[in-house]
């Protein structure tokens, strides 16, 4: 993990406000979807994509080490080997 160096409160509404900045690398638009996640005491927020992490296709979408892989993009993967 990359610390930033910001620190920010929660509200009363139990809100955090993700700096601007952070937003714009991240590529993080008003309205996208944010994934949660646990891992020990931390909180992990990650812009949720369902299509494939190649092609963004979202049927026959497989989840793996975190990332989605549509089924043709995992075939190609393969003959690639």
């Amino acid at each position: 993990m990359k610390g930033t160096g910001i620190v920010r409160e929660v509200d009363e509404l139990g809100r955090i406000v993700i700096p601007k900045e952070l937003r714009k690398v991240m590529d993080i638009k008003v309205k996208d979807p944010i994934e949660i996640f646990t891992e020990g005491s931390a909180i992990i927020l990650k812009k949720y994509s369902p299509g494939c992490i190649f092609c963004e296709r979202v049927n026959d979408v497989i989840r793996f080490k975190e990332n989605n892989i549509c089924t043709d993009c995992l075939k190609q993967l393969k003959n690639d080997d």
